[in-house]
């Protein structure tokens, strides 16, 4: 493995692997369990993180125990948004105009809970604004909690590793041209640190709008 030089990229270098384990985490748990991970960028922020860790010596090993940490916090996140739409009743504050907490967004996954309950689950971990809200909808719908958290546990082990060692793997190809690797690192942080920012505007922005309730219909067990 072909390190960076030493200072090439200086801050993200120096502040090495463990302000990484401390981003991905905090971002994976967020956007798994509140609102304000609708927001987020969780997918771009974990292949980024994925090439950030290619730079480093030691990066195979921490890649593979933050796939795992990783796992964990998205695992928690769903458990916690889940509780949090169980306590909400059927009942789920959304967003007169909102752009993603509205009522048609959480209808939407009302319906796919309705409609394919185990599998909507799993496939909703790719789908970055249903990520969000299938686990306090799946609460709010009183979801089976253990079909529930069957199929988030399983959309967690998946996702989380997979896009992490595609930032890794592919970093290993950027860092062949020397130049190229500290330009795509630099490029994606930034457009990291703009997406995060902007996210909380919007959140926000979309906080401050008037509130509504949207009832959600409770899943078949058999969903």
């Amino acid at each position: 493995m072909v390190t960076l030089a030493s200072g090439t990229f200086g801050p993200l270098e120096s502040a090495g692997p463990t302000l990484v384990w401390l981003i991905v985490v905090g971002f994976v748990f967020i956007e798994c369990a509140v609102i304000l991970g609708l927001f987020l960028p969780g997918d771009s922020m974990l292949i980024t993180a994925g090439i950030v860790l290619a730079g480093h010596a030691s990066g195979a090993a921490h890649v593979w125990s933050l796939s795992l940490g990783a796992m964990v916090a998205a695992i928690c996140g769903n458990q916690v948004g889940y509780v949090i739409g169980h306590r909400a009743g059927n009942k789920i504050l959304a967003r007169k105009g909102g752009k993603y907490l509205n009522y048609e967004n959480l209808h939407r996954v009302n319906v796919l809970l309705e409609k394919h309950g185990f599998w909507s689950v799993l496939i909703a971990r790719w789908i970055p604004w249903v990520r969000t809200l299938c686990p306090m909808v799946a609460g709010a719908a009183r979801m089976n909690h253990t079909k529930y958290t069957i199929a988030s546990t399983i959309g967690a082990i998946i996702w989380a590793p997979v896009l992490l060692l595609l930032g890794f793997y592919g970093g290993g190809f950027l860092q062949r041209v020397s130049w190229l690797m500290p330009a795509v690192v630099g490029g994606m942080v930034a457009m990291l640190i703009v997406g995060t920012g902007l996210g909380i505007w919007h959140y926000r922005q979309e906080m401050a709008r008037p509130p509504e309730e949207v009832e959600v219909d409770e899943v078949a067990d058999h969903a």
